[in-house]
């Protein structure tokens, strides 16, 4: 079976199973959710393949311990960015002129977890690189600890468990083998695709109340021009 290769070869779901077998994408998951270093390498795309390889036996375990080693895996490597970011992050990232943050970004991000943090951790789950950075960004704002875990927990089941069941369902259709490519750069799409609508809702509630902010405004402006014009009437008398 050839799959895709988001990069080089050995970026391949498929050669990275083969050569490193379960180990390799559990180590692959964990690093993925969590560590900086994890951003590039191929989740989605690895876990259906994983559970497509399960389902054709061509990876021999079973697929209750695969799922199961799976979701420990995401999870833990989301709880070890956040404790990273928590703890090194803000000696990292605070200063203005960071390498790679702002201190201003760090506020944002303090702002955007107190609004939207536990759906933010769900719905980055299934984003390629922002799955990584979420828990990091997590930890340097200090989201509260107890709903990270909480969420964490949800997402990584919502992701490890369900890309992989969703491999092994579609694993013994003929068509499935026959357009894997097609079908794992769909599923980059469809991962896109949360992400996408909150974005068009927070921008359309910001267009909202932009709007009734100047209809305020306006409306403000508009009775102090006729206090004015009354007063002038009288004046006038």
């Amino acid at each position: 079976m050839n799959t895709l290769a988001l990069g080089p070869s050995w970026l391949d779901p498929d050669y990275l199973i083969n050569t490193f077998g379960l180990p390799g994408v559990l180590l692959i998951v964990f690093a993925e959710s969590g560590l900086l270093i994890g951003f590039f390498l191929p989740g989605d795309s690895l876990l259906f393949t994983t559970g497509l390889l399960v389902t054709t036996d061509q990876l021999r375990s079973p697929l209750w311990l695969v799922c199961t080693l799976v979701a420990v895996a995401a999870i833990v490597g989301d709880q070890v960015g956040y404790l990273f970011g928590r703890k090194v992050g803000p000696a990292l990232f605070n200063r203005p002129d960071s390498r790679f943050f702002k201190q201003e970004n760090v506020e944002k991000a303090h702002e955007f977890f107190e609004k939207y943090g536990p759906k933010s951790l769900i719905l980055a789950r299934f984003v390629p690189i922002v799955r990584t950075f979420t828990p990091i960004i997590a930890g340097v704002s200090r989201m509260n600890y107890r709903s990270f875990i909480v969420f964490n927990i949800v997402g990584g089941v919502l992701w490890g468990v369900g890309v992989t069941l969703l491999g092994s369902a579609l694993g013994k259709i003929e068509f499935v083998h026959e357009h894997i490519e097609a079908i794992l750069i769909l599923i980059v799409l469809i991962s896109v695709v949360p992400i996408v609508i909150e974005f068009l809702r927070a921008r359309s509630k910001a267009k909202k109340e932009a709007a009734a902010g100047m209809a305020a405004a306006d409306g403000a402006a508009g009775g102090n021009g006729r206090v004015a014009v009354q007063r002038g009437r009288h004046a006038k008398r």
